[in-house]
């Protein structure tokens, strides 16, 4: 069964948002749900430091053994910060997408839009689990 960390925020897509010490700064990932399903990750595209995205906006893909797939945003900013670890080494999503393999950072453009996220509860259910 997938790990579904209570003190995180989810979308119907698969990505999450980890809280970091500044307020308007979250961490997005894919969930160990979506990292599960996808099988094993060989790469990684994600956008470059500075660029704006809009909620639901493509921001990058995913490639595993199985399948391509887009990363949505889950929220609307600016990023901040990219995982540069995640070009050599894309397996960390695998081994801890909520730790070591999270994406990138993003400045909230509305910090008050985390409220249309799910939780841990509504997102296990909407997995199956």
């Amino acid at each position: 069964m997938a790990e579904i960390p209570k003190d995180l925020l989810y979308t119907e897509d698969h990505e999450y948002v980890k809280q970091t010490d500044d307020p308007n700064v979250v961490a997005v990932g894919i969930t160990d749900y979506a990292q599960g399903e996808l099988g094993d990750i060989v790469y990684i595209e994600l956008p470059k430091v500075g660029t704006t995205i809009g909620a639901h906006d493509v921001f990058g893909t995913v490639e595993a053994v199985k399948a391509v797939s887009e990363l949505y945003a889950p929220l609307a900013g600016e990023v901040v910060a990219v995982n540069d670890r995640l070009d050599k080494e894309p397996a960390l999503v695998n081994s801890s997408p909520y730790g070591d393999g999270w994406m990138i950072r993003l400045r909230l453009k509305n910090a008050d839009d985390k409220k249309s996220l799910m939780n841990a509860s509504a997102y296990g259910a909407h997995v199956g689990g």
